[in-house]
């Protein structure tokens, strides 16, 4: 398996080929463009049919062992092992049972569709991203020991993929994390899980801004090719292919869980906000999985809902990102659409640059078709699966107590963003799987506006706000940045 960049001319990746393990620690290409296997590896229905009963650590590893050649196969099912296990992803529900990993409950059943909604959020800080960044970790780990090697990981976050990844590598050996998230947007419990950490790899930076600030930074650092090298700079963002492919298991774990035959399909319903999350959907589509539709579900920072029903992609201005009750999605530059944008446009490396440039310039760019447009290509985004909705504050507020008072759950906001616009998409013998996003706890605040009762929190969180907290303020400057982490990489490695 040999990975391209989006950005890469036909010559250029022929001339250097990367494997799994070339492209593991790094985010962005040297060109500035996001990896992408060659072609896709195909799933038979021999294949589903044999992976129906498997355990989610044997599904992965089956999934990951298409993708990651050149890993031993041995080496790579020790860690998927390693990885999903029932004492990792605890059981966060009594009626749940945590071998299950992602268990799947039956919301709604009717003559408009069945609605079902899939749990991830049994990782240790009870988010979606853990069911990546947990593997991620070890696999950094295992990488980075077999060359006695060390790497800085440099991220962003809205939220959730800060304490994910903070929670994935603390004590790795090897592994520093320089984490930046937006300063006081993100809940008070969110902020608690990521700034409470006292390890010493790891490094909280509160930017003075707003997420696509931070997102700005990671990739001029990243495209700062000399830096990158001299400090070992990796990411965990879902721009890094490895957290993107590790998302793909869930989708085929859903669809087998709620299917009984090859033949039926299913759709699925993404919170989305940076595309990362529903473009591994995609790519398990791609791959042969049998989905229909999948459906987008962005908030009030609707840059993805506007391009999936206008063919228009408009980036919007800090001063025009709103600062919402579900803020892990107040992302308004997308940065893993450009994985999908490459394939609307035939896998064309030239034009996805050219019209990622144009973002950069002009601020975003027009496929509709119409007059003095960029181009068509939007007339094919139906042949993909994706459609699309939008939820506001009230919208979520309503359908938390809708979901709490006719099944007895309480969902997070991001979730109920899902739900709202999964609804709108239903259809007769086609089951719609919304992929929950974070337990109520982590967005209190939400929950008791809508119920007017605080959210349940697992054992062990109950009191994580009063918790001493370790972070910095700092502007959104690039070299303010990398002055920060170069002083702290090479302090380290010159101490005797």
């Amino acid at each position: 398996m040999h990975y391209v960049s989006t950005r890469a001319t036909s010559a250029s990746a022929a001339r250097n080929p990367h494997g799994f393990s070339d492209i593991l620690l790094g985010g962005l290409a040297p060109d500035g463009g996001l990896y992408l296997p060659a072609d896709y590896p195909q799933v038979t229905g021999a294949e589903l049919d044999a992976w129906r009963s498997l355990s989610y650590a044997d599904l992965a590893y089956e999934i990951l062992r298409k993708f990651a050649t050149d890993i031993p196969e041995a080496d790579l099912k020790a860690l998927t092992a390693k990885t999903y296990t029932a004492e990792v992803y605890r059981n966060a529900r009594a009626d749940e049972s945590a071998a299950e990993i992602t268990p799947l409950r039956v919301l709604e059943e009717g003559a408009k569709g069945k609605l079902i909604l899939q749990g991830l959020s049994n990782g240790p800080t009870l988010a979606f991203k853990d069911m990546a960044m947990q593997l991620l970790g070890n696999l950094f780990e295992y990488a980075l020991a077999k060359n006695n090697d060390e790497l800085n990981i440099f991220g962003a976050t809205s939220g959730d993929t800060g304490s994910a990844a903070e929670y994935a590598m603390r004590g790795k050996r090897g592994i520093r994390v320089f984490m930046l998230s937006p300063h006081a947007k993100m809940s008070a419990f969110q902020t608690a899980q990521m700034f409470s950490l006292q390890d010493p790899n790891i490094f909280n930076i509160a930017v003075e801004g707003v997420f696509d600030d931070c997102q700005d930074m990671v990739k001029a650092v990243s495209n700062d090719l000399e830096f990158k090298a001299r400090h070992k700079i990796g990411t965990v963002n879902s721009i890094n292919w490895a957290r993107v492919v590790a998302q793909v298991v869930y989708y085929f774990r859903g669809y087998l869980k709620a299917t009984t035959s090859n033949e039926q399909k299913v759709s699925f319903t993404v919170p989305s906000g940076n595309f990362g999350n529903i473009c591994a959907g995609h790519i398990a589509r791609m791959m042969g999985l049998p989905i229909d539709k999948l459906v987008v579900a962005t908030n009030e920072n609707n840059v993805l809902d506007e391009f999936f029903r206008t063919g228009v992609y408009r980036v919007r201005k800090p001063a025009e990102t709103f600062h919402t009750s579900s803020p892990s999605m107040d992302i308004s530059k997308a940065s893993n659409f450009e994985r999908f944008v490459y394939e609307l446009v035939g896998r064309d490396a030239d034009r996805t640059h050219a019209l990622f440039r144009k973002v950069d310039t002009h601020g975003g760019f027009d496929l509709s078709g119409a007059p003095g447009s960029d181009g068509d290509e939007f007339k094919r985004v139906a042949a993909y699966g994706f459609v699309s909705g939008c939820s506001k504050h009230e919208d979520r507020l309503n359908t938390i107590r809708e979901v709490f008072d006719d099944y007895g759950i309480t969902i997070d906001t991001h979730t109920a963003d899902g739900i709202k616009v999964a609804r709108e998409h239903l259809a007769p013998g086609v089951p719609m799987i919304v992929l929950e996003t974070a337990l109520a706890a982590k967005f209190n605040e939400t929950i008791l506006e809508a119920l007017g009762t605080d959210a349940e929190r697992p054992a062990g969180f109950e009191n994580i706000e009063a918790l001493p907290q370790r972070f910095v303020v700092m502007k959104a400057d690039v070299a303010q940045m990398k002055a920060y982490i170069a002083e702290r990489t090479s302090a380290e490695r010159t101490a005797p």
